[in-house]
C-alpha cells in the first residue's frame, strides 16, 4: 500500500518504523519544521524526519497545511492512505479528501476519553488504572472520528508519563499494523464515537507544577508521576524550590498540618498532606542534579 505518513516526535517514530517493517511503500513523510530543541537550542530534525531521511523517503515540512502547497504535494504522491501519529496539526478538508482510503490516526487514549494534546499525562494525573491506544479516521475536528480498533493496557502503580509514553508508542505501532492490514483487505469497520462521553486532555504547563499539600496522598502521587518528565512537580521546602520526580504515598490519619515536614532520613523527606503523608524519594535542588532524596540529605543540612 502507498502511504503518506504524518508525525513528529519519538512516539510517532515507532509507528513509522512499523510501516517500513511491514513492507508498505511510504511515499512521503510530513513532519513539523526544524526547530531549536533541547537545552542548547540547537536546530535539529524531528525523530520522524531523521528516520525518513535514513530510509530515503521524501520529507515535507510545511509551516501550515492550510493553503500553500501541502494538498498539491499530497496529490502528487498518489498515496492510497494517510497515516497521522502525533503530527501536531489538524488536517484540513482539502487534505482529508485526497487519499482514496482516507486518513487515519493513532491516538494515545481509549477514545472518546482524553481527546487532545496530552492524553498520556492526564490519564495518570486523574488516577486512571487503564488506558490504551485508538485507531480512528480523521476529521476536521480534534479526535472525533470513527473508531477502527483499540488496544488497552493497565497503568502501573508507580508508572510515570515518560514510561507509559514508551509503552504506548510500541502498542500504537502494533495497532497501526493491524489497522492498515484491515484497510488493505477491505475488512475495516467504523464505529462512531459517543461524543457525550468525551473528556479532554489539554496541553500541560509549568503553572501545574507546584504540589498542593492539602490534597490527598494519592492525588499528589498521581501528580508527581503525571508531570514526570515534564514539566515536573515542584515543592517549596525550607525556603528552596525543589523538583520532585518520585514519591511514596502513605495514606492514613495525621496530626501534622499539610506541607509540614514530618521526618527526614534514609527513606527520604516525609511531608504531611490531607490524609497522611508523602515521602519524597527523588528530587533536584536548585542548580543541582537529580538524585535520591536520601543522597541529598547526606550532603546537605535540612
Amino acid at each position: 500500500m502507498r502511504i503518506v505518513y504524518m508525525g513528529t516526535p519519538d512516539f510517532a517514530k515507532n509507528s513509522l518504523e512499523r510501516l517500513y517493517e511491514d513492507g508498505h511503500e511510504v511515499v512521503g513523510v510530513f513532519t513539523q519544521p526544524d526547530r531549536p530543541r533541547s537545552r542548547g537550542m540547537k536546530v535539529s530534525h524531528s525523530p520522524v524526519k531523521e528516520l525518513a531521511v535514513a530510509c530515503d523517503t521524501p520529507v515535507f515540512q510545511p509551516d501550515s497545511l492550510k493553503g500553500g502547497t501541502a494538498a498539491d504535494d499530497l496529490r502528487r504522491l498518489n498515496c492510497d492512505l494517510v497515516v497521522a501519529v502525533a503530527y501536531g496539526k489538524l488536517l484540513p478538508a482539502d487534505i482529508l479528501e485526497v487519499p482514496p482510503l482516507g486518513c487515519i490516526n493513532i491516538h494515545a487514549s481509549l477514545l472518546p476519553k482524553y481527546r487532545g494534546a496530552a492524553p498520556i499525562q492526564w490519564a495518570i494525573l486523574n488516577g486512571e488504572e487503564v488506558t490504551g491506544v485508538t485507531a480512528m479516521y480523521l476529521t476536521e475536528e480534534m479526535d472525533t472520528g470513527d473508531i477502527l480498533l483499540a488496544k488497552q493496557t493497565s497503568i502501573g502503580a508507580d508508572e510515570t508519563s515518560g514510561a507509559l509514553f514508551g509503552r504506548l508508542a510500541i502498542l500504537g505501532a502494533e495497532l497501526l499494523s493491524e489497522t492498515v492490514s484491515l484497510i488493505a483487505n477491505g475488512r475495516a469497520q467504523r464505529t462512531p464515537q459517543n461524543h457525550d462521553e468525551a473528556t479532554y486532555a489539554p496541553m500541560l504547563g509549568r503553572e501545574m507544577s507546584p504540589i498542593d499539600w492539602t490534597g490527598t496522598a494519592l492525588s499528589i502521587g498521581c501528580k508527581v508521576r503525571g508531570l514526570n518528565p515534564w514539566p515536573t512537580a515542584t515543592a517549596e521546602l525550607r525556603g528552596m524550590l525543589f523538583k520532585v520526580f518520585a514519591v511514596e504515598t502513605i495514606e492514613g490519619e495525621t496530626s501534622r498540618n499539610p506541607g509540614e515536614i514530618v521526618s527526614t532520613g534514609n527513606s527520604g523527606i516525609e511531608v504531611a498532606c490531607a490524609d497522611g503523608s508523602v515521602i519524597i524519594k527523588e528530587l533536584q535542588a536548585p542548580g543541582g542534579k537529580r538524585m535520591a532524596a536520601a543522597d541529598y540529605l547526606r550532603g546537605n543540612s535540612f
